[in-house]
């Protein structure tokens, strides 16, 4: 039984809470170095209406920072945004309850905020699309939603519709009483999780080193850094290397930076340090440069955040041009799309490791056997209940409720701002 119709759904837009959020990374980084004892909750209930008044006279989250909490704080606060280079984000919120009570949970995000535009395109699409209909398999309902952004492209579409394809795979697990990996024709495993947070182009080497240090001591088996592009990456790489223990992989991240010389040189590099892959070394619309890569290094380039359904993947897969895929919850419309892609990924042999959020992607990771790794990048995290975490040998579970598991903070739902 698929389930009573979809009668009720909700849209929301977090924005401030996001702004606290980025920092819960640091606070947890802090907290390692012992330097402030104090949780991100501690810091909200301790200082909310303090900061409430600081935000009616207009001074900057920093300078509240700076006020609440004296120089040193501030300071670390600006080492950690330089660190993260992600200041704001806007998380798109979509319930769906059935007329029998039950309720689905979903989610999307769009990084650097703008995603105002995600937010009314899901509204007008659930509304017309959604609302009031026959629950169908979540996968009917992707293509149904898909086929109303003819006119329209994807883009914003995709953003959006990726937080009611969650929610609806998510309604659709909990009728079924399942978890939504088994939900959605897998067997719960577990999967290795690598560091990828704290990392930045340009980092010293000493931080470096640290953060490598820490994310061994959780017992990830791989860490990922970010390049800039420049020649003194190979020194970023060596220094990673030298406190690595033999059991660690290396991963290396140039976020677009590269051209065809630059790419050639560093992915050598890093491949020379027991490297598996480098991701996106060329901006993603540049296939044929992928193409010269990919017959340089077979299998060693990893890319697929950047992009919007397996059309775009297509010939990247097809032709070899990486030997890993990385969708994006986002960009790619949803889990339904990524699942897509992974069986079209798993037809070519090519591997499969998902942009952030491993808490959901375990479960995409039990429909697709070809799901190698999960990126552990705190970036949604601290907004959720329930997220699983990964054990002292660095492997993740998904757990065995109905759904996806994932529930919003109480503190986040009375921070919604309605659409």
């Amino acid at each position: 039984m698929l389930g009573a119709p979809v009668v009720e759904h909700r849209f929301s837009l977090i924005t401030q809470p996001l702004r606290y959020h980025a920092l819960e990374p640091y606070f947890a980084h802090v907290r390692d170095r012992g330097i402030v004892g104090i949780t991100l909750g501690e810091f909200d209930s301790r200082h909310a209406l303090l900061f409430q008044e600081f935000e009616r006279l207009g001074l900057s989250f920093r300078d509240r920072l700076q006020a609440a909490l004296g120089g040193l704080l501030a300071d670390l606060h600006d080492q950690f945004l330089d660190l993260a280079r992600i200041t704001e984000v806007d998380v798109i919120i979509c319930d769906l309850v059935s007329d029998d009570g039950v309720a689905g949970f979903g989610f999307s995000y769009a990084i650097g905020g703008r995603g105002v535009a995600a937010l009314k395109a899901l509204d007008v699409m659930g509304r017309e699309l959604v609302t009031g209909t026959q629950a169908v398999h979540p996968e009917a309902n992707w293509r149904r939603m898909k086929a109303a952004c003819n006119r329209t492209g994807r883009g914003p579409n995709f953003v959006g519709l990726a937080a009611l394809d969650v929610a609806y795979w998510d309604l659709h697990a909990r009728n079924l009483e399942m978890s939504l990996g088994v939900a959605m024709g897998g067997v719960q495993r577990s999967v290795p999780v690598y560091g990828s947070g704290g990392y930045r182009p340009n980092q010293d080497l000493d931080t470096i080193a640290e953060q490598v240090q820490r994310h061994r001591k959780q017992g990830f088996k791989a860490v990922k850094l970010r390049l800039s592009g420049r020649p003194d990456d190979t020194k970023v790489i060596e220094a990673a290397r030298s406190v690595m223990g033999p059991d660690q992989w290396l991963m290396a991240d140039m976020n677009e930076k590269g051209n065809l010389s630059t790419a050639r040189a560093l992915i050598a590099a890093v491949l020379g340090n027991g490297g598996l892959f480098v991701e996106e070394p060329l901006p993603t619309e540049d296939v044929e440069g992928y193409r010269s890569l990919s017959r340089a290094f077979p299998g060693a380039i990893a890319c697929g955040e950047h992009m919007q359904g397996c059309e775009v993947a297509l010939p990247f897969i097809k032709d070899g041009l990486c030997g890993v895929i990385q969708p994006d919850l986002a960009m790619m419309g949803g889990l339904t799309e990524s699942l897509r892609l992974a069986r079209l990924a798993e037809t070519f042999g090519i591997e499969v490791t998902p942009h952030f959020l491993p808490g959901l992607f375990v479960h995409l990771a039990a429909a697709a056997p070809n799901v190698t790794w999960l990126e552990d990048f705190p970036l949604l995290e601290p907004l959720f209940d329930n997220v699983p975490i990964a054990t002292s040998d660095g492997m993740l579970t998904a757990g065995s409720g109905a759904g996806h598991g994932l529930l919003l903070t109480s503190r986040a739902r009375e921070q919604l701002i309605s659409a």
